[in-house]
């Protein structure tokens, strides 16, 4: 690459994030990761590669084929470079901080890198932000991280939050009580995620209807939890069923503005979870803002433990944002008192300081696009940037 337009060329999939973003994106990470700690979260930050044979083992299995893998010049190990970093943390909690007291509450923030983009997200590298309650069983611990994540998305601004709960074990447990064996369980999990009652009424043939009636549950919670009542379903879906209308219960006691929906066939994305899962989405926002559910955690001496967290998707986050304010940007000439400049910083103004002496400083600063300039002691507007900001 010789020039400057093929030096801008990037990877499909990636971007340079440019100024007001780069730092509107920055510091809304920031007040999510203090929203979490708020409630008992403590931060950890994983390193971008590990081994190939850790980061893809237990919960990493899911993101193998999304993950970029490269050679350690080093110890000439296969390194991966992380897809998702949920299994990062599962890992730090089940070996450095494998005698930390349970439940054990983490959180974290950072990018990631996967393979393929996807229809809805074509973005290969984007932020992720989340939380993991680790060693934790309890109905409350699946109301908590749903809360934490609408509590969070509504500290850093985002309106009209709705949670999508899923029981993704449903339907593998009802195929295997009606006899399917795995293949067709794969098969009626793949129709059902497509949401096609044809393809699922040809594939389960006579025992269909438990599984459309499934599909024909799905929409808002408490209405779809009456109609999966009536339904017969095996001991082990019934115990789930039962245990997420008692979430829902305690997620509306804490919550009752967040529209709560339920789809009870949904399984894409919930590869690992072993339980109440859940999707977190926005009004008239396209995509994702999150996911996550319930799942089991290897620890080092070989056992597991239950968990559930969720992760937030910065990219569909910041677009359910409004768009940053303006900054305040002020021009200060050679020679500005360095108290009053320092005062001014500590009130939330950009400095820009001359490096030249200005002819015209009120010229200088709409050239480097300053909104004011400092003029002895008063702070003056730059006409010009005025009216473009009014226009």
């Amino acid at each position: 690459m010789n020039t400057l337009g093929d030096k801008a060329l990037l990877p499909a999939g990636l971007q340079d994030i440019l100024p007001p973003v780069a730092a509107h994106e920055a510091g809304v990470v920031e007040r999510l990761i203090g929203a979490f700690e708020g409630w008992g979260y403590e931060r950890v930050k994983p390193p971008l590669l590990e081994f190939e044979d850790a980061l893809l083992s237990g919960t990493g299995q899911a993101v193998a084929q999304q993950t970029f893998r490269l050679m350690d010049p080093v110890s000439h190990r296969m390194l991966g470079l992380r897809a998702d970093m949920t299994p990062q943390v599962v890992r730090i909690a089940g070996t450095r901080l494998r005698n930390a007291p349970r439940p054990l509450r983490l959180c974290y923030g950072g990018q990631v890198l996967q393979v393929k983009g996807s229809q809805l997200r074509p973005e290969r590298q984007f932020g992720q932000v989340g939380a993991e309650l680790i060693g934790a069983s309890q109905e409350r611990a699946d109301a908590e991280v749903v809360l934490l994540a609408a509590r969070a998305l509504e500290a850093v601004g985002v309106q009209g939050l709705s949670v999508d709960l899923n029981l993704p074990p449903l339907v593998g447990a009802l195929a295997k009580d009606l006899g399917f064996d795995d293949l067709q369980s794969s098969q009626l999990r793949e129709a059902l995620d497509r949401k096609d009652a044809a393809s699922v009424a040809q594939l389960a043939g006579d025992r269909s209807e438990p599984f459309l009636a499934l599909l024909r549950a799905a929409g808002p919670a408490d209405e779809a939890l009456k109609k999966l009542e009536s339904l017969r379903l095996p001991s082990a879906a019934d115990i789930e069923l039962s245990r997420l209308k008692r979430v829902v219960g305690l997620i509306r006691a804490e919550a009752a503005d967040v529209a709560l929906t339920l789809d009870p066939v949904e399984h894409r994305g919930f590869e690992y979870q072993t339980g109440i899962s859940f999707v977190v989405f926005a009004r008239n926002v396209r995509g994702e803002l999150g996911r996550g559910g319930r799942y089991d955690a290897e620890i080092e001496d070989g056992s597991t433990e239950s968990c559930t967290g969720f992760t937030l998707f910065m990219d569909t986050v910041l677009r359910s944002l409004p768009k940053p304010a303006a900054v305040r940007r002020l021009f200060t000439p050679i020679g500005a008192d360095s108290t009053r400049v320092a005062s001014l910083q500590s009130e939330g103004w950009n400095i820009i300081g001359a490096l030249d002496e200005a002819e015209d400083p009120h010229a200088e600063a709409e050239r480097l696009l300053c909104s004011h300039v400092l003029n002895g002691d008063a702070i003056e507007l730059v006409r010009a940037i005025l009216d473009t900001e009014e226009e």
